[in-house]
């Protein structure tokens, strides 16, 4: 293990987003995607969560935001289980970086 904690949701909230947004471009709600979620500690749900499309949406980006506000579990245990986040070889990602990587839960 390379000291990776999956309970950290600054963490497993940036593999979150990436893979909502990566959804997003799936489901050709969008051509390109960024997921923005914001947390306060010791608020389980995030405060905040942002979808920006780049003007590339072929959906309202109301609908979009409310797809993700209603389709994920946005809190850390959420992203951790839904991502199975504590089964992942975190030293896959220990170096060049955690996105783009084949295999990885948060880029299927």
């Amino acid at each position: 293990m390379s000291g990776k904690d999956p309970s950290k949701v600054d963490r497993s909230g940036a593999y979150a987003a990436r893979k909502i947004a990566r959804d997003i471009v799936s489901a050709g709600y969008a051509d390109k995607a960024e997921v923005q979620i914001a947390y306060a500690i010791g608020i389980a749900e995030p405060v905040s969560v942002y979808v920006e499309t780049f003007g590339t949406e072929h959906q309202d980006k109301e609908f979009i935001t409310q797809y993700v506000r209603e389709n994920y579990d946005l809190t850390p245990r959420g992203i951790i289980e839904n991502l199975g986040l504590l089964d992942v070889n975190y030293n896959a990602v220990s170096a060049y970086g955690h996105f783009g990587k084949k295999g990885l839960p948060w880029e299927k």
